[in-house]
């Protein structure tokens, strides 16, 4: 084995590669190779490093230093003062009096322990850290049963919004007695301000592949898919290298491990619809058919993709299964709250010092989030809102800053962690302004299947686009609410449902916005 002085981690993301992060690594070896350095400095890519909004970014090892908006030009100084000299360039280091934590203690995470620190596209590197042991131990120490039950244990809920306990859901399709099942991956993340399950994918793609490996051996399907979000473009390319490499190793396929069990995986794009979130609409596109919500039940889990039982999980969700399976039920909870057990990841955005991507415990603060995980305000703005749970989610005002973040918690104030989207907002930002462009986006993707959401949708946008025009009425706020609360209780699916908490927790909590800009 080669040992190197220092390990330069170049994050690897959709972002990164927008700022020219290939060409980049292509110079920095260059540079590294005119003082033959090349045999004591390794540059290697990883995954996305966390940091939203600041283009090339890289960690160097063992000094734990943190470069950030790092350019090209930036390379013969940072090569000639940091790694000959050893003088760390400080212009370009991130700022360590902050309170934000860049990669704060990797041993506490689950979902995202190894993104940033490996490459996500060698699976060798995957297996190194304890990679596919779980699949390993899943296969040949436990049964189908005892796999789900361990799951029901563990007390693991979905993490793409409704909170559905999964090992609950595992239990309905893995005794059913039918030629096929199938297992499919809902990755299809098209809500505004949404984005950690394409990190995810991104920083780890064999952990979610052994996950949904797990899950088809816990109950009996030998097909599974990933519905994929089509621009997610590198998030396709390693999921797709990440199943070949699985297939090379004979962890997929025909007689896994002499065993007479099959499974295959295979890769679905989505065409955009918002709608195709939600799990039967997913399943309609996944036909070939138009993604509209099915009527429910049947429940997928009994009659799913051609009529066949199928289990939808979100990225996150299925992500927290080798770790449960690894190390026990116990293990995972021991993180979080009695009722809402784990790590929960967050992409936080906005007015905050450093935009970015978090995995806490569940029952975090709010408060401890946006301070500790983002460096707070930004300098020079106070908090006035954060958007909680993606577009369709909650407003919060300041004086529930200290809510623990968890399904319990959350319920109190009938808010949700949703789409795990925190957007932070100053004081100078416009409440009415925000709901506008929320209730624009639930507009523009009503499948228009139910009259409710198809023109309740239409009229609250008409009414906010007035009110945000200063020609509105208290009387439109207050009907705002009952065409909320309306749609809430008629309409066929989620997306229907999902703007009345948007609009109550607007009006509710910061109800004074809409008396200064309305009529008398």
């Amino acid at each position: 084995m080669k040992f190197y002085r220092s390990h330069i981690l170049v994050g690897i993301s959709e972002a990164s590669l927008l700022a020219g992060a290939e060409e980049f690594i292509k110079e920095l070896r260059k540079e590294l190779a005119k003082y033959d350095l090349q045999e004591e400095i390794n540059v290697l890519e990883t995954g996305p490093l966390g940091f939203f909004g600041k283009g090339i970014c890289l960690t160097v090892y063992p000094e734990n230093i943190t470069y950030q908006d790092v350019k090209i030009e930036d390379i013969p100084e940072l090569v000639e003062e940091h790694f000959l000299k050893g003088r760390p360039v400080k212009r370009l280091m991130l700022d360590t009096t902050s309170k934000y934590k860049p990669r704060l203690n990797y041993e506490n995470r689950i979902v995202l322990r190894n993104s940033g620190v490996i490459d996500p596209e060698n699976i060798e590197e995957y297996i190194g850290v304890g990679g596919y042991e779980a699949w390993e131990k899943a296969f040949t120490q436990m049964k189908p049963e005892e796999i789900v039950k361990e799951v029901k244990e563990s007390g693991l809920r979905g993490r793409g919004g409704a909170g559905f306990p999964t090992g609950v859901k595992w239990s309905f399709t893995a005794p059913l007695q039918v030629p096929q099942k199938y297992v499919v991956v809902n990755a299809d993340e098209g809500e505004p301000g949404t984005f950690k399950d394409r990190l995810i994918m991104e920083g780890d793609p064999h952990q979610l592949l052994e996950g949904v490996m797990i899950c088809a051996r816990a109950v009996g399907a030998t097909k599974a898919y990933i519905y994929i979000r089509g621009e997610y473009k590198l998030c396709i390319e390693r999921l797709r290298k990440a199943i070949a490499q699985a297939y090379e190793y004979g962890l997929l396929g025909k007689n896994i491990f002499d065993s007479g069990f099959d499974l295959d995986i295979d890769i679905k794009i989505g065409a955009g619809a918002y709608v195709c979130g939600e799990e039967t609409a997913l399943i309609e596109s996944l036909e070939g058919n138009r993604g509209n919500p099915r009527w429910k039940p049947p429940f997928p889990g009994v009659e799913g993709l051609w009529k066949a039982p199928t289990v939808v999980n979100n990225v996150e969700t299925l992500a927290n299964v080798p770790f449960i399976i690894k190390n026990g039920a116990e293990a995972f909870k021991a993180h979080g709250t009695p009722q809402s057990t784990g790590t929960k990841v967050y992409t936080i955005l906005g007015d905050v010092t450093y935009p970015g991507l978090c995995e806490v415990d569940m029952g975090t603060p709010l408060r401890t989030i946006i301070n500790e995980y983002a460096g707070g305000m930004k300098k020079g703005f106070r908090f006035k809102a954060a958007l909680v749970g993606g577009a369709a989610g909650v407003l919060l005002p300041e004086r529930l800053l200290d809510v623990n973040m968890d399904f319990a918690n959350l319920n109190e104030y009938a808010a949700v962690l949703g789409s795990g989207a925190i957007l932070v907002l100053n004081e100078h930002q416009s409440i009415v302004d925000l709901l506008w462009s929320i209730l624009r986006f639930f507009r523009h993707e009503s499948c228009g299947k139910c009259s409710a959401c198809r023109n309740g949708c239409q009229q609250l946008y008409e009414l906010i686009t007035k009110i945000k025009k200063g020609e509105g009425t208290m009387e439109d706020v207050d009907l705002m609410l009952t065409i909320a609360d309306t749609m809430f209780a008629t309409s066929f699916c989620a997306l229907g449902q999902s703007p009345v908490m948007p609009v109550r927790s607007a009006i509710e909590n910061f109800g004074d916005e809409f008396q200064e800009i309305t009529k008398r």
